[in-house]
């Protein structure tokens, strides 16, 4: 879960007033957080939910305690609607302009400039862990989502993001005293090392450049010490976004500017124009307001709360939460303030309220029914096989359900292949309920190369198969999907491991030669038992192996456990 440092004092500023720890600690419950460690007012503090990234931060955790205290949140006049979006951009002196290569490498990013915030030790240490936390928990580790600040006095507008050759162009990254090529960053510097995997297969790089062809930074990966060296003291900042993801680009956009504006600091907009279509169009102003709402019935709340609720009692404490209220003839209308995106349901809203009102203000009520569990047979039978895997050398792994619908079509040679979609999609990368492990076990070879071969893992888990006979068209599998890589890694070499798992399940089964998009022609096979389908087996198309960024021959075999039973 994630975890952030805070001093006392910091957070006794951002609140408004003194506070005691105590206190602090018996109001951390409204941002779902715990205080792990104190010493000396230097505050260590888990958070215990992965979907509120706008808490994970000081200036996140203050706002929350401080938007209930005062029984709503503040005005914040700096995001942009896309009602207003075409006369803030005729104002907008900030501009970014996107290089049409950057569709198939990077291609989003978001920005905006932030004045009157004078950087202290402490307000630095904040900025550097917010974009940490952003970075590397809510954006995959840069991949999905990277943050930039600059020293914003010294850039000259508009600003590039290009593309370059990786060999060609070079400037002084921090941490160095000479100029370096993008692809000796990658190399040399500690940053490069660790996410340049974020880069593999790409023949351009992405590049922030000024007018006055002054280098900003190379996202996601290093920030140029001309620009990009942001000190003590400096109180006019650019701070820029750019991924994978454009909804996630966007909401960390968000965090960041109210973040600033929390700070004190007056957020101005930045305009990127873009030469692609884009899921917000090909000219976005940023910090962007999304807008996003749902609505909660009376009636819904009564089904969750097992007791009626009176709406204008709900719509105080939900308004006391930080989120917009509006009375409609069926319910509430719940408006997300532009930092955050986490409703993907009503019953989100109704969290909200249980949240503000605490938990503690509802009766107890014992079960009425007392229940034995115990396994089930698949679960018993999985751990069996699991057993068997780890024994023939292979190392779990275990990955999200929810996946991008290419990793399931296109990335794995299959792109007619049917998925469960997910009908109010939140982002791009966790768009569909996966109905193969392949492409988890390809992810994690992708970002893998460094490691020492050979590599042998496997995963044991559920997937969704589309299914137009079942209720709600699909239906659950438990699968086993096994991976090794190596520079000889063979059909036969999976074929062995195959016998050697059936071999101890004491099962009989037979290969028949098969098609599949995901392997070489010739070099695959669909697993029978009893004349059935159970799975397939074959060594991965240098075609699918690209799509991934892997370099080592792979083979594979994936088989429906169910089938087995």
């Amino acid at each position: 879960m994630p975890t952030i440092t805070a001093h006392l004092h910091d957070l006794q500023a951002l609140i408004g007033r003194e506070i005691s720890l105590s206190e602090l600690e018996e109001r951390m419950p409204l941002a779902k957080a715990e205080l792990k460690r104190d010493e000396d007012g230097e505050l260590t503090i888990e958070f215990n939910d992965t979907n509120r990234p706008d808490l994970w931060s000081a200036e996140g955790l203050a706002r929350q305690i401080r938007v209930h205290e005062e029984g709503k949140s503040r005005p914040y006049t700096c995001f942009v609607s896309p009602k207003e979006a075409p006369a803030v951009a005729a104002g907008a002196e900030a501009v970014i302009h996107v290089s049409p290569a950057l569709q198939d490498v990077r291609p989003y990013i978001a920005a905006f400039l932030v004045k009157g915030i004078t950087i202290d030790d402490e307000g630095l240490r904040q900025l550097i862990q917010s974009q940490e936390k952003l970075s590397e928990n809510f954006g995959n580790k840069r991949a999905a989502v990277s943050v930039g600040t600059y020293r914003a006095a010294r850039i000259s507008w508009p600003v590039r993001y290009a593309d370059t050759d990786p060999g060609s162009t070079a400037f002084v990254p921090l941490g160095f005293d000479e100029p370096l090529t993008l692809r000796e960053i990658l190399e040399r510097h500690p940053k490069g090392i660790e996410y340049g995997y974020t880069l593999e297969g790409k023949a351009r790089y992405p590049l922030l450049i000024d007018a006055n062809e002054e280098i900003l930074s190379f996202p996601p990966i290093i920030n140029s010490r001309t620009l990009g060296e942001v000190k003590v003291g400096d109180d006019y900042l650019l701070i820029e976004i750019t991924g994978t993801e454009m909804r996630q680009v966007l909401l960390a956009c968000n965090i960041l500017a109210a973040n600033a504006v929390d700070r004190g600091g007056q957020v101005s907009p930045v305009r990127c124009v873009y030469p692609y279509d884009t899921p917000f169009g090909r000219e976005v102003v940023t910090p962007y307001d999304f807008g996003d709402s749902t609505l909660v019935t009376a009636g819904e709340m009564a089904r969750v709360l097992g007791q009626e609720v009176p709406l204008d009692e709900v719509a105080t404490k939900l308004t006391a939460y930080g989120v917009g209220v509006t009375r409609e003839a069926d319910g509430l209308r719940v408006t997300l303030p532009p930092y955050r995106r986490d409703y993907m349901h009503p019953v989100d809203a109704i969290e909200d309220y249980l949240i503000s009102a605490g938990y503690n203000s509802f009766e107890l009520e014992m079960p009425s029914d007392y229940t034995v569990g115990e396994l089930t047979a698949i679960e018993q039978f999985a751990a069996h096989v699991r057993g068997i895997v780890v024994g023939l050398g292979f190392v779990e792994i275990m990955t999200n359900v929810l996946t991008a619908k290419a990793d399931c079509t296109e990335r794995v040679g299959l792109p007619d292949e049917r998925v469960v979609e997910i009908a109010n999609v939140m982002s791009e990368l966790y768009a569909v309920l996966r109905n193969t492990l392949v492409p988890s076990l390809l992810r994690m070879e992708g970002i893998s190369s460094r490691a020492t071969y050979p590599h042998r893992v496997f995963e044991l888990g559920e997937v969704q198969v589309y299914d137009e006979t079942a209720d709600l068209k699909s239906r659950t599998e438990v699968r086993l999907a096994a991976l090794i890589a190596h520079s000889t890694a063979s059909f036969s070499e999976a074929h062995s491991y195959l016998d050697g798992l059936f071999y101890y399940l004491d099962r009989a089964y037979e290969l028949a030669p098969v098609a599949r998009g995901t392997f070489i022609p010739g070099r695959a096979g669909e697993i029978l038992v009893g004349g059935k389908s159970v799975g397939f087996i074959g060594e991965v198309h240098p075609e699918v192996l690209e799509k991934w960024g892997i370099t080592m021959p792979c083979a594979l075999f994936e088989i429906t456990l169910d089938a087995l039973l």
